[in-house]
């Protein structure tokens, strides 16, 4: 039994040691086009580490799709959770772009957040929407907008709730 599990484990890791000498170039050059040489070697150790750990590189029939798909995943699921990985499509020239005043930065950033929030706040259901606008535009309290709109203090907890969950699943609020 052990032998058996010692030989499996052997040409797992051949396997695994075929796939990166032949893949490894290629999803390096993926990402070198993608985020730039900087972070490129480190986001193919990722994608390469993802498989040994998975065991599976014995498995794959497709290696050169199935490492790319990886790399392309990979892209993916950093831009889903938003870490800071810099990606370029095209190479930046440092002589030639003038930096941006911070103001202004903060003023694209603004109306991006604007953007988002709006976007966020009509995704949300009528009655939800106008408890939370009038909770925080209009600084009424709960009790306020319960007696104004004429629902319980639990149902405006409720809606505010709802709201702030939406909100923090857009990265509104932090």
């Amino acid at each position: 039994m052990a032998g058996g599990k010692a030989m499996t484990s052997s040409r797992s890791h051949d396997a695994f040691e075929a796939l990166y000498r032949t893949e490894y170039a290629r999803v390096l050059r993926f990402f070198r086009k993608r985020v730039g040489a900087d972070d490129a070697s480190d986001l193919a150790q990722e994608v390469f580490l993802k498989l040994f750990t998975s065991d599976v590189a014995g498995q794959i029939e497709h290696p050169r799709a199935y490492c790319i798909r990886s790399a392309r995943n990979l892209l993916a699921d950093r831009a889903r959770r938003k870490t800071p990985v810099h990606i370029a499509t095209c190479p930046i020239d440092e002589g030639l772009d003038a930096p941006t005043p911070p103001e202004q930065a903060w003023r694209i950033e603004e109306r991006d957040v604007r953007r988002v929030y709006r976007r966020t706040l009509l995704a949300l259901p009528r009655r939800t929407r106008r408890i939370f606008l009038m909770h925080r535009l209009k600084r009424m309290t709960y009790a306020e907008i319960s007696e104004q709109v004429g629902i319980g203090y639990k149902s405006v907890n409720y809606h505010m709730m709802r709201a702030l969950a939406r909100c923090r699943k857009e990265r509104i609020f932090q």
